[in-house]
């Protein structure tokens, strides 16, 4: 498989993790568009949201994206989390972005 994530996850490629499980791995994107912008990626190869079928994970990924938030006080400062798919990602390994400070003028 040729996919960045996996590599990550093999430790094919390194990277320093901000938080690393079983199930997840969180670590900061290579392109930040905020201060603070962190990806919260299941290890299992999972290519869209869509293909998200798995309850315990996808409550494992909402506790972590609360973690995140909450562990860098964006819960006071303005938070962004989004997820491509459909295409869209440039990553075709699914991914959240957890990202701010975000004013509400930056809506």
């Amino acid at each position: 498989m040729d996919c960045i994530f996996c590599k990550i996850r093999d430790r094919e490629i390194p990277k320093e993790f901000t938080y690393e499980d079983k199930d997840l791995m969180v670590f900061p994107d290579i392109h930040p568009i905020k201060p603070i912008h962190l990806l919260v990626v299941p290890k299992e190869h999972i290519e869209d949201f869509l293909e998200l079928n798995d309850a315990k994970l996808l409550s494992g990924i909402k506790n972590m994206i609360d973690k995140m938030v909450k562990d860098n006080k964006l819960d006071k400062k303005g938070y962004r989390i989004s997820v491509n798919g459909g295409g869209a990602q440039v990553i075709n390994h699914l991914h959240f972005h957890v990202m701010g400070p975000i004013k509400s003028t930056e809506m």
